[in-house]
C-alpha cells in the first residue's frame, strides 16, 4: 500500500511539473501579474488555465501593414484550444500601448471575452482603438468594465 502511495505522488508531482513550463516573456512578466493579480481580487482563478498555455510572448510574426496590423492574438492549437498569447514586437513602442494590448489578450484568455464589445468604442475589449492614451487617462474605470462585464466575472455571479 505504501508503494502504490508513493507510486501515485511522484506521478501526480512529475505531471504538475510538467505542466507547469509555461514561457512567459519578461517583458510581458510585469503585466501579467498585475492583471492576474486583478483576477484574484475578482475572485477569478486563473491557475490552471495560466499553466495551459505554452507560453505568453512578444512575436514578430503577426501581421504588419499600413492597412492594419495585428497587435495581439490568442494562438491556437489543431483542436482549437489556446496554447499561446501572443503581442505583436510594435506594440513595444508605447509602454501605454503594450500595457492596453496585453491586458486584451489577457481578457480574451483569462476573462473568457470571445468577441470584442464594439469596433471602436474607446474600451479595452474594443476591435480597434482610436486612441489608446484615452484608455489609459481611464485606466481605473476601464479595468472596473472590463473585469464587471467578462463572461468570467458574469459567470461566477450570476449576472448576464
Amino acid at each position: 500500500m505504501k508503494k502504490l502511495l508513493t507510486l501515485a505522488v511522484v506521478l501526480i508531482s512529475s505531471l504538475t511539473v510538467t505542466s507547469q513550463n509555461v514561457h512567459i516573456d519578461g517583458r510581458l512578466q510585469p503585466l501579467l501579474t498585475e492583471f492576474l493579480e486583478l483576477c484574484t481580487s475578482y475572485n477569478i482563478d486563473t491557475h490552471d488555465k495560466l499553466f495551459k498555455l505554452n507560453s505568453i510572448d512578444i512575436v514578430n510574426t503577426l501581421s504588419v501593414s499600413e492597412k492594419g496590423s495585428t497587435l495581439g492574438m490568442l494562438r491556437r492549437d489543431a483542436e482549437g484550444a489556446v496554447e499561446a498569447i501572443d503581442i505583436n514586437w510594435m506594440a513595444q513602442l508605447d509602454p501605454e500601448i503594450l500595457r492596453i494590448v496585453a491586458f486584451h489578450e489577457f481578457a480574451h484568455y483569462f476573462l473568457e471575452y470571445a468577441t470584442h464589445v464594439c469596433d471602436d468604442c474607446g474600451q479595452i475589449m474594443a476591435v480597434v482603438n482610436g486612441s489608446y492614451f484615452d484608455i489609459i487617462r481611464d485606466w481605473d474605470r476601464q479595468i472596473e468594465l472590463l473585469f464587471e462585464e467578462s463572461p468570467a466575472f458574469l459567470k461566477q455571479t450570476g449576472g448576464s
